[in-house]
């Protein structure tokens, strides 16, 4: 690049004390105070019939004269403020040119995945109320909607209708881009649906921007800078992400797939030195033979949703380059002294959700870090007070394991038209994040398990990510991935935990009794619970790249119990 599209540092810092800025204005306070505004800043690909990646980039400019044609469309359409309106289209940058047009008009998107099923997302678009739907493919949307015409939306459009609006004479409202309040509702962000039906998390304009300040001058963001993102835009992170890089002016490729087969020849193009994603691409990054080519410039990889597992972010932290005068990334301390140049990367593995605004723990991992299992690191600085808690909200004491718990500015308003469920994750004035957790005395967070994946067992409660951590790193051989839960004991006494694995490709001998053989000797060293099964299968994932764990405990409820099934795993005939 010739020009850089990275804002000044005086344009950063003014944005961190902004008092109308926030997730419904971005694109705006970018356009109208980044003088690189006209400089190729956001990318999208391409890739012909030889296999050959094309990037084509988009200005700040260019985003907000698409932003305004979509806009004038919705305008034209009836959509007002306040209107919630489904967006189900493929992700990458098309579902984020949606959310600006239709924060611009003070409508709320609700940003729905395109892989949701069917009768889950019928579900989910009657309880927000939407006025209207835009899809890539309204099909199969058409054809439900005709057996029950009575729930059918004002308008049910094709995404492709709107990209070849002409625009031509239809007016926009005299007070536009609308002009957010603090607490107005920005967009909706539906949950995985791994614990169930998903939910529908409230943005709010000033919150999901409260906490985001800090990373206007310590994310990042020098003229070699290129970030790679792997989130789902339709997600909060891909979102938060989107938001970081419009106004830092850092240059992005927003990636629609998230497999390796697709990300890695765009890396290889783009050269990307920042990469975000949900844990899912690092797994698939992280196994077989590494991107190294791809990854040459790499000097950070940002993970958030989940936290990542040890043994695929080893892996990851020994390619790229580490610059010298590499500004800090966002978690560490604002007086950590720069290194000069170094091999290897880092990895900021962070623990968020849509709730949580963003991720608001980080542990850092590098080629010198020492193994420290699930540790995420110190709460970040937009927390005001995080906790591990009992059931009645008390705070423990460090090491006792318990409920995960914040106070903070960027947490979600709640859920939408749900207030019981929204006071179901309050307790005693703080968000229950719905982990568990302990505390050492140092300051520093384990995140153990998610609440409703603890493992009930006689013996008392075994946590699954502990357990997942020793097969992926110490039985690397033959463990790909993983997933740990709890299934009914044969005697219908409690829960006793199974592994579901996913093999290396290369361990042709990877039986499940031969892996469970070693994994339970590895965790007996490790001194944690052992495991009473492994099942090799593919994992079962959610729209969003989870695990779907609840549908792993359905799956083997009754392994104990039939008769076709043998202990070990492997299913008899």
């Amino acid at each position: 690049m010739t020009d850089s599209p990275i804002a000044p540092l005086s344009v950063r810092r003014q944005f961190m004390t902004e008092p109308d800025l926030g997730a419904g204005n971005f694109l705006d306070h970018a356009v109208r105070s980044n003088p690189n505004r006209a400089v190729p800043l956001i990318y999208t690909h391409s890739v012909d019939h030889r296999g050959q990646v094309t990037l084509r980039g988009h200005s700040l400019l260019e985003l907000a004269a698409l932003r305004d044609r979509y806009a004038r469309w919705y305008r034209a359409n009836g959509v007002r403020a306040g209107d919630p309106v489904g967006i189900v289209v493929a992700e990458g940058l098309e579902p984020l040119i949606h959310y600006l047009a239709l924060t611009a008009l003070g409508a709320i998107p609700a940003m729905i995945n395109d892989a949701m099923r069917l009768d889950v997302l019928l579900r989910y678009l009657e309880h927000v109320g939407v006025v209207g739907v835009v899809a890539d493919d309204t099909t199969r949307l058409a054809s439900a909607y005709r057996a029950d015409p009575a729930t059918r939306p004002r308008f049910l459009t094709l995404a492709a209708e709107i990209q070849a609006f002409d625009d031509t004479g239809t007016q926009l409202p005299e007070q536009y881009p609308y002009r957010h309040g603090p607490d107005d509702v920005c967009a909706l962000i539906h949950s995985s649906g791994t614990t169930g039906s998903p939910k529908s998390t409230i943005l709010g304009h000033r919150s999901f921007w409260d906490g985001k300040q800090a990373r206007m001058t310590r994310f990042p963001a020098e003229p070699y800078d290129r970030l790679m993102s792997l989130m789902p835009h339709t997600h909060a992170g891909g979102l938060s992400y989107f938001l970081t890089a419009i106004l830092l002016g850092l240059p992005t490729v927003v990636m629609a797939d998230w497999r390796r087969s697709v990300v890695e020849p765009v890396m290889e193009t783009f050269q990307p030195t920042m990469l975000a994603s949900f844990p899912r691409t690092f797994v698939e990054l992280a196994t077989g033979d590494l991107p190294v080519r791809g990854a040459a410039r790499v000097h950070s990889w940002f993970n958030t949703g989940d936290s990542a597992h040890y043994g695929h972010i080893r892996r990851l932290v020994g390619l790229g380059e580490r610059p010298a005068g590499l500004l800090a990334a966002w978690l560490l301390p604002q007086d950590r002294a720069a290194n000069g140049a170094l091999p290897g990367s880092q990895f900021i593995d962070g623990l968020g959700s849509s709730e949580m605004g963003m991720a608001l723990f980080g542990g850092l991992t590098t080629p010198e870090t020492p193994r420290n299992d699930r540790c995420v690191g110190k709460p970040q600085d937009a927390v005001i007070k995080a906790a591990v808690l009992d059931d009645d909200g008390n705070e423990l004491p460090d090491g006792t394991v318990g409920l995960l718990g914040v106070i903070t500015p960027s947490r979600t308003p709640g859920y939408w038209k749900n207030a019981r469920l929204t006071q179901s994750f309050e307790l005693n004035g703080y968000w229950l994040t719905g982990d568990v957790a302990r505390r050492d005395a140092e300051g520093n967070y384990y995140h153990l398990d998610r609440t409703v994946d603890v493992i009930d067992t006689l013996a008392g409660p075994v946590y699954s990510l502990p357990l997942e951590e020793v097969l992926i790193a110490d039985c690397a051989d033959l463990v790909l991935d993983c997933s740990v839960v709890g299934v009914p004991a044969p005697d219908g006494c409690g829960q006793i935990p199974i592994a579901v694995v996913r093999p290396q490709a290369g361990a042709a001998s990877a039986t499940a009794e031969l892996i469970l053989e070693k994994a339970n000797k590895e965790l007996s060293a490790a001194g944690l619970a052992t495991l009473a099964a492994v099942v090799i299968e593919d994992l079962p994932l959610g729209p969003t790249g989870k695990v779907l764990k609840r549908e792993l405990r359905t799956r083997h409820a009754g392994m104990f119990h039939l008769p076709d099934r043998d202990p070990a795993g492997s299913i008899s005939g």
